[in-house]
């Protein structure tokens, strides 16, 4: 019960977020904690950290990678911390009354980004004409 004599506003005592959390291409036992209807495909930890800081919270990014996490590309490192309580226990932010409120909203602002609604559009284009030009490359040989 040590952690009762604790600060909660002291950076040890943030709660920690891996992108694998709410990974909709990960399962269960990879490590995702949320319903996949809800989650999201790849966030990186950059779009947890805008999305939180927008939000208004106390964010923290630490160079770590999740231990389930087999894949050691930096695209998958990152670790977030966010202050949930204040010094005298009450909340940080009303909105985030827990660790698995801060997951669901980072995993339904994420998709509204602009980064993300740029990609999507232009990166379904681009894939289509490459597949159509694969295709005519075939036929012809």
């Amino acid at each position: 019960m040590a952690h009762l004599n604790k600060n909660p506003a002291d950076k040890e005592r943030f709660i920690c977020i891996y992108p694998a959390f709410i990974n909709s291409k990960k399962t269960i036992a990879e490590g995702r904690r949320i319903p996949v209807d809800k989650a999201v495909e790849n966030p990186t930890y950059g779009e947890i950290r805008d999305v939180l800081t927008a939000a208004g919270a106390n964010v923290i990014v630490e160079n770590k990678l999740y231990p389930r996490e087999w894949n050691r590309d930096v695209q998958f490192r990152g670790r977030i911390r966010v202050q949930l309580k204040k010094e005298d226990g009450s909340l940080y932010l009303e909105q985030f009354s827990s660790r698995k409120d801060i997951m669901l909203y980072v995993a339904e602002t994420i998709p509204k980004l602009k980064t993300r609604t740029q990609k999507t559009g232009g990166g379904d284009q681009n894939a289509q004409q490459g597949e159509g030009g694969k295709k005519g490359k075939k036929k012809k040989k």
